[in-house]
């Protein structure tokens, strides 16, 4: 049977983090102030939203190991979240918050041991448990809903996405095989 474990979860993590810097990599820093709409963050502040999320976890699973969710106050973690992303970066001081924190995130991960990732806590309602493998998952898939705000943002900049133009070379390369053939 197939395990997926702290290693896994790390380079799942990873492999999402390299693409988020690719695409903030080819983003010009011109565009980092770039807003897609009203009421939206721009590309800096969305880049750094992405960088400082794991807070949430190191509270929620290393600081506080918490139970449950029951009197968690979520208002706290935010102000300090948002003190962190707020603080005036270019666009290679994001890039490197970017490598840095992702890497550090994805060595934690890759430590925690199976018992510590099949712990469980449960909902504000002291409900609902979910393990702690679960939700360590889904900081992977908060940064993949940003990644394809960005990958929009490429576009309505003139960008193509990297994973497109790869996608399209692919297919660019199988059609001249076949065309070979």
């Amino acid at each position: 049977m197939a395990q997926y474990g702290a290693k896994e979860l790390a380079n799942s993590f990873r492999t999402v983090r390299g693409n988020t810097l690719q695409i903030a990599r080819e983003i010009p820093e011109e565009s980092y102030d770039f807003v897609a709409a009203d009421g939206v963050r721009s590309v800096s502040q969305l880049l750094r939203h992405i960088a400082y999320v794991d807070i949430l976890y190191y509270d929620f699973h290393r600081d506080r190991h918490i139970e449950t969710l029951k009197g968690y106050d979520f208002g706290a973690l935010i102000v300090r979240s948002t003190a962190e992303e707020v603080k005036p970066l270019d666009k290679d001081g994001i890039i490197a918050l970017l490598e840095e924190r992702g890497q550090a995130f994805a060595s934690w991960e890759e430590s925690l041991s199976p018992e510590f990732l099949a712990e469980t806590f449960t909902d504000h309602m002291g409900q609902n448990p979910k393990t702690r493998l679960e939700h360590l998952m889904s900081a992977k898939e908060h940064e993949m809903h940003h990644r394809g705000q960005l990958m929009l943002i490429q576009r309505l900049i003139g960008i193509t996405p990297h994973l497109t133009r790869q996608r399209e070379e692919r297919a660019r390369a199988r059609a001249a095989t076949m065309a070979a053939r």
